[in-house]
């Protein structure tokens, strides 16, 4: 069996149970030591297997899966393996091959980031939606035109962008671009390796994003809110579901 397991952002304690249970049970663990951290790797056996990813190929990557089919093996992804995982070719490989295999999610690091931060992302009457996204670079034909970063600033939602500290201006002009319901004064915070022990969190705007990136000087594990929902709030709106006014299947008006 493989199970692929979402590692969350950082933190060892942040782990689903069932994701420290997988790591403790397996024969093998194939992961990425620039992305998750070591401390993580406590919740395995002593005589566990190790590979480093890092710098691993796809078809190096499953040749560890085709050489071992009765073990217990363990892909740990950074975060959740849903968002930016490059499971979607490890798993067409384990079909094609009849290998078993399992998805344990993983906090992501836009939720860490919310919950280090005190906010939520999605305010009634602020923000109803949050996009993921990213800039595309070297990768570029893995995107498709409408998904560009102008594109979602047209909408003015909540966006968490992964991936694209390395290209600050570029980022910022995309935000700003013309159609974009983004203002120079639109808040945007930016996540350095959250829940790590040397955690970095900058408060900053979609106006001044280019030059906090480039203070913050890293380029890698480094996430990107942006929205009016991360502005500071005195008196939020508040939830339909929890209004007295509001009747829904649990619970009449008025109640």
């Amino acid at each position: 069996m493989i199970s692929f397991v979402g590692a969350g952002p950082g933190a060892p304690d942040l782990l689903t149970i069932r994701g420290a249970q997988r790591l403790a049970e397996a024969d093998i663990v194939v992961w990425a030591s620039s992305l998750v951290p070591e401390a993580v790797l406590d919740h395995c056996r002593p005589a566990v297997v190790l590979f480093d990813s890092k710098t691993m190929t796809l078809e190096e990557v499953t040749a560890v899966y085709d050489a071992n089919p009765e073990a217990a093996i363990v892909r740990l992804h950074s975060g959740d393996p849903s968002v930016y995982g490059a499971i979607a070719e490890q798993i067409d490989w384990c079909v094609r091959h009849g290998l078993a295999f399992e998805i344990v999610p993983g906090v992501t690091s836009m939720a860490a980031a919310a919950a280090t931060i005190g906010q939520e992302l999605t305010l009634p009457g602020v923000s109803q939606s949050v996009v993921l996204t990213r800039l595309a670079n070297r990768t570029r034909s893995s995107m498709l035109p409408h998904e560009d970063v102008s594109m979602f600033a047209t909408h003015g939602v909540t966006m968490a962008i992964f991936l694209s500290a390395a290209r600050p201006q570029e980022l910022q002009d995309q935000l700003l671009s013309l159609g974009s319901r983004y203002t120079p004064e639109t808040p945007a915070v930016l996540a350095f390796r959250v829940s790590w022990p040397d955690e970095r969190i900058v408060r900053a705007t979609v106006g001044s994003l280019a030059d906090s990136l480039a203070q913050l000087g890293e380029t890698a594990t480094v996430l990107v809110l942006v929205g009016p929902a991360l502005a500071p709030i005195a008196d939020p709106q508040r939830s339909h579901v929890y209004s007295s006014s509001y009747a829904h299947t649990f619970r009449g008006a008025g109640e």
